[in-house]
């Protein structure tokens, strides 16, 4: 599967790198101002 992504992504290598980095960001901005604080009530802690 990742090699599948990896040579649909345009460009050369730098490229790539710097999608896949700017993909990886916005899922865990994503996790952290949306998915988390919607779960944290729902998650007993202690």
């Amino acid at each position: 599967m990742y090699r599948f992504l990896w040579r649909r992504l345009p460009g050369g290598t730098a490229l790539r790198l710097a999608v896949v980095l700017l993909l990886t960001c916005a899922a865990v901005a994503a996790l952290w101002y949306v998915v988390f604080p919607w779960l944290a009530p729902r998650v007993p802690l202690g």
